[in-house]
């Protein structure tokens, strides 16, 4: 019971807690793009353009590298090899950067920023059916579409605009892909993939809510992985209430699963395995579980003030999916779920 006790979370500005990737895809030009030395001499050395921003990260990456070291950095740099490097570039894409745990790439368009996306994904796929399962390599991806700034003398993006896409890749699930509004609107999708919307969130340094859309394949499509990998990592909820006071518990997947029992979150610590101290909060509240293909639920007991999962109430006794980048609203207490 102590493993679900609330705890003060980590912050993941800490670059070791993850393999992240970042991909900046130009739409100020067509076609493919030079690289940096031969861009026209006019050009200052820091300049502001639209750009759509790739970023992606790995879940799971500490647990991963703890478990096989070698083993974990043997299958990145063959991942990085057979499957990023090649799709960057088929997609006419220029590489600006790698430094270990990062990548930045241009493109020549924000439609082949999500087309490259969901190429990684369909081959990453793939790619861990080889694998053991607890050795996956399941990556977020997010996209958005805004403007960046380019130092040209140091070759590297900064600005609004690489901020905000990784704040989406944040909210995408393992394996899966997010984009902003601004790139739904311009980047269609092929016939066998479809947007769907995944509502509005409060993301970590970001004064306004951010509306992502989920890239995913329709259900008659073959492209991508039928089978759901299991999910294996630890699921993080943290947030605030309207007073503005902090909460935040994990829930290691592994634990529940293995318990093979549910999760009780409430105010009362008699009854409950994670507690809540608000008084919007019911003595008992909700229960989490292990759904169907491993995934995590969510079931109102009977609360008082109700259960929402991105703004839409949950049904006393009726459990739900809980996705990571949803947000969980527990009486006036309102929590981001991540997972890695």
């Amino acid at each position: 019971m102590n493993s679900f006790l609330p705890r003060r979370l980590p912050q993941r500005s800490d670059k070791v807690t993850g393999l992240s990737f970042h991909f900046l895809t130009c739409v100020a030009t067509k076609g493919r793009l030079p690289p940096y030395r031969s861009l026209p001499v006019a050009m200052t050395r820091s300049e502001r353009r639209l750009s759509a921003i790739l970023h992606a990260d790995l879940a799971g990456f500490v647990r991963l590298v703890e478990a096989e070291e070698d083993l974990t950095f043997e299958h990145l740099r063959s991942a990085r090899s057979k499957i990023w490097q090649p799709a960057i570039e088929s997609a006419g894409g220029y590489l600006v950067h790698s430094t270990g745990d990062s990548l930045l790439a241009e493109f020549g368009s924000a439609v082949a920023a999500v087309q490259v996306a969901i190429d990684i994904q369909e081959h990453m796929a793939r790619f861990n059916e080889g694998l053991a399962e607890e050795q996956r390599l399941l990556f977020r991806i997010g996209v958005h579409l805004g403007e960046i700034i380019m130092d040209e003398a140091n070759h590297d993006i900064f600005g609004d605009g690489v901020n905000l896409a990784e704040r989406i890749q944040v909210l995408a699930e393992p394996g899966g892909i997010a984009v902003s509004r601004a790139v739904r609107d311009v980047a269609k999708l092929r016939d066998d993939y479809a947007y769907v919307d995944g509502g509005e969130h409060r993301a970590k340094h970001v004064s306004r809510p951010l509306h992502i859309y989920r890239v995913r394949a329709r259900e008659s499509s073959a492209t991508v992985q039928s089978r759901p990998v299991p999910l294996r990592g630890i699921f993080h909820f943290h947030g605030v209430d309207v007073s503005g006071r902090k909460f935040g518990f994990d829930v290691p997947m592994d634990e529940l699963v293995k318990r093979k029992q549910s999760v009780v979150i409430g105010r009362d610590s008699s009854q409950c395995d994670v507690v809540l101290s608000n008084t919007s909060v019911s003595r008992r509240h909700a229960r989490l579980s292990v759904g169907k293909n491993n995934t995590l639920q969510i079931e109102d007991v009977g609360s008082t003030n109700g259960t929402a999962i991105n703004g839409t109430p949950i049904a006393p006794g009726l459990s739900r999916p809980l996705e990571p980048g949803s947000t969980l609203k527990l009486g006036d207490i309102e929590l981001v779920v991540r997972y890695d």
